[in-house]
């Protein structure tokens, strides 16, 4: 019969031969969840894997009882998603180490242990990581631990809903309106239970794409892989399993099975059918940058250390004084102008008025009467500057005000510079731009703020055909699928690289945030008002 998948029609023929490569979920149907179950009021609804907005997944009350039903039914992988957390209700007792009861292990992958196939785990004690192996044979409660990151909902199906089992999410952060009508209630911010509804991936003889077959269509098969040869068909790769090759397998010739959705160039260019050089993989830095304005939404992009345009500052703003002590630097002073006025409520700090202006000294602690009674607080040493003079003020760092920096420097920098010479994060505006890039989408950006620098995986490749530029494709944020070709690469040194700024959706902004900050401590709170 000829069915029609995702609009290519695709002949499933009695005695075809298929591959079944892999599952994927197609989309979710959603309820609406009170208490744990299904709302008696709630509809059924559909939604799309690009659904907008950010969740968190609850805890499935539900215990698994052995470690094989774990590795059976979740998703352990090499990427930052595949690492799940259990916990026991019972000290587990191994030969050389003891799980305490409730301490959280992280699963981190699945490899033959001595001949018997085990789970690589860690537990983390007073910072400190132990290493142990799980046999799958282990057998015991594991309950799922309560966990506090922020998902999409398409790194939600992919890697959070169990094998078998629903999943229970709760909305965290509308990012942006939906196109299309929105199927769940006006201002929903309760919990979802997701049921994810599965595609079949599979490869056909006669075919070099990937056929998507819904697992609702009525087609009898019959399991042959104990009697056929299946090497005969093509093994697709994602980015993800080319990254985990060896570094002496580099470089290598692919062909594109299926191309990423995104439209930006150079992405664009990577279709279906094309082949492409593949010269290493490795991690590179990149500063991500956010666009500086008042209303939403703003753009976010990901540079890289070899963008060769130019920057000039632009003023930042402070919304207390306390962050005026956290951009301090010995390199330069710090010269602000209030814009918005405060009333001191002790007589030995002052009073702030709008264009007061200000050269930030240092954070120390002064002895002030507050109800009657000696206080010591925390003070923010200033210079307030007057019309012809400097007058030395205390500013409480508690105070609540509103600063705008004052910029002397007209300096013109690169990106290498600033990061070498400012703390992050950094206000600017491209005054030259990157002439190697066509469009350089920097340079219509009225200001921007440099937020952090990242590390990321990438592969650096080129086309096959005519390899005149190589450029780099983030290994994590772009979705496609390759196959390795026995071609001998003719140029195993790559063309020069082509510099790209990476625009990214808000969904992968806060993902990138959150996996970056996770090794980061926060900052400490602001100091309250004494009372």
């Amino acid at each position: 019969s000829i069915y029609e998948m995702f609009g290519n029609e695709c002949c499933l023929s009695t005695g075809e031969v298929i591959k079944v490569i892999g599952f994927k979920t197609n989309k979710l149907i959603a309820s609406i969840c009170e208490n744990n179950e299904v709302s008696q009021f709630s509809a059924k609804v559909e939604l799309p894997l690009n659904f907008p907005g950010l969740y968190k997944v609850v805890a499935d009350k539900t215990p698994y009882v052995s470690i094989e039903e774990i590795t059976r039914k979740v998703s352990i992988g090499p990427t930052r998603f595949g690492h799940p957390c259990f916990y026991s209700p019972e000290d587990l007792k191994l030969a050389n180490f003891t799980v305490k009861y409730g301490e959280q292990i992280t699963f981190n992958s699945v490899e033959e242990v001595n001949g018997t196939m085990a789970v690589n785990c860690v537990v983390v004690r007073n910072n400190q990581p132990h290493s142990f192996t799980l046999p799958l044979s282990q057998e015991g409660k594991f309950y799922e631990c309560e966990d506090d990151q922020i998902y999409t909902l398409k790194e939600i199906a992919e890697w959070k809903i169990p094998k078998c089992r629903n999943r229970i999410v709760r909305l965290s952060n509308t990012l942006h309106t939906w196109d299309f009508s929105n199927p769940l209630p006006e201002n929903f911010d309760g919990c979802l239970i997701l049921m994810p509804v599965y595609e079949v991936q599979a490869l056909m003889k006669n075919r070099k794409d990937i056929v998507h077959i819904l697992s609702d269509l009525d087609v009898e098969v019959k399991d042959i892989t104990d009697c056929y040869d299946i090497s005969s068909f093509l093994q697709p790769l994602s980015l993800e399993d080319v990254f985990e090759r060896t570094s002496m397998e580099f470089p290598m010739v692919a062909e594109i099975m299926e191309g990423p959705s995104e439209s930006q160039k150079p992405y664009n260019l990577l279709s279906a059918g094309k082949e492409i050089i593949i010269y290493k993989k490795y991690q590179a830095a990149r500063i991500l940058a956010s666009e500086i304005r008042s209303d939403s939404p703003k753009r976010h992009f990901l540079i890289p250390m070899s963008y060769k345009g130019k920057f000039k500052r632009r003023p930042r703003e402070f919304p207390t004084a306390y962050d005026l002590e956290i951009a301090r630097s010995e390199k330069e002073q710090l010269h602000v102008v209030a814009t918005k006025a405060f009333a001191s409520p002790h007589k030995d700090l002052l009073s702030v008025s709008v264009g007061d202006q200000f050269l930030v000294q240092q954070c120390q602690t002064s002895e002030v009467l507050y109800g009657g009674r000696k206080k010591v607080v925390d003070v923010l040493a200033c210079e307030q500057i007057l019309s012809d003079t400097y007058k030395k003020v205390l500013l409480p760092v508690y105070m609540e005000g509103s600063f705008v920096e004052v910029i002397h420097d007209k300096k013109q920098y690169y990106l290498s510079e600033i990061c070498k010479e400012f703390p992050l994060p950094f206000n600017v505006k491209v005054s030259v731009r990157d002439l190697s890039i066509k469009e350089d989408v920097l340079a219509a950006v009225p200001g921007l703020q440099f937020e952090e620098e990242i590390t990321d995986s990438y592969l650096l490749i080129s086309s096959a055909s005519n390899p005149v530029e190589s450029w780099e494709i983030p290994v994590y944020r772009l979705n496609m699928l390759v196959h390795l070709l026995s071609k001998d690469v003719q140029r195993v040194v790559p063309p020069m690289t082509k510099t790209t700024v990476e625009e990214i959706s808000k969904e992968q902004y806060y993902m990138v945030r959150r996996y970056e900050n996770q090794t980061h401590h926060p900052p400490p709170r602001p100091p309250k008002k004494p009372t």
